[in-house]
């Protein structure tokens, strides 16, 4: 159970943190850029929210958002399964049905799309970048662990976030009005005149 009872604890201030273990580590290593990342996504969403995301996809990014925080706790426990919470396959699964079915509903695309139309589709075009970032941060760390015969980390949560940079595309078509306000790449546009 989690409780906080202290915000400013002083034990950063010498530019290191704890990993859930009680590990000291510097602020600036892999995994806490990792779980920082991912920190930063549920941020993006939570301002995708405040936008005017309505339902169901409000209620979908919101029960995301609480996902990510069991990413971060997968994240900041590095070491063997034992009683911490790890992300499962149902996870990704549940991702994936999201993904079909608001993408049944959508026109298929022709070009790809532009960041923008309205705000709250423009925030989760953000979040969509922003969770690539976080895969790359922890595929990275998945693989200096291995080189360095570190903790294993769980494969789901690669899986996880490249099925959640997917469902933030689909949402973000949803939220432009099933794909309506789409903002549409021009190839060479820019070659013309008109730009």
């Amino acid at each position: 159970m989690v409780r906080l009872t202290r915000i400013t604890t002083r034990t950063g201030d010498d530019g290191n943190t704890n990993l859930g273990d009680g590990t000291r580590v510097p602020k600036h290593h892999l995994r806490v850029d990792a779980y920082g990342t991912v920190d930063e996504l549920s941020s993006v969403l939570g301002l995708a929210l405040t936008h005017g995301l309505e339902e169901p996809l409000a209620g979908w990014v919101r029960a995301i958002q609480n996902d990510l925080f069991d990413v971060g706790a997968d994240l900041c426990l590095p070491g063997p399964e034992g009683d911490k919470l790890r992300l499962s396959v149902e996870y990704s699964m549940r991702l994936e049905k999201r993904i079909e079915e608001v993408n049944a509903t959508l026109p298929p695309l022709k070009s790809f799309v532009l960041p923008g139309g309205k705000p709250a589709a423009a925030w989760l075009h953000l979040a969509r970048t922003v969770c690539r970032r976080a895969e790359r941060l922890v595929t990275h760390l998945a693989e200096r662990e291995r080189e360095t015969d570190g903790p294993e980390l769980n494969p789901e949560l690669v899986r996880y976030l490249n099925r959640l940079s997917d469902l933030c595309f689909v949402l973000s078509r949803a939220a432009n009005d099933q794909g309506a306000q789409d903002v549409l790449w021009q190839p060479g546009k820019g070659r013309s005149d008109e730009a």
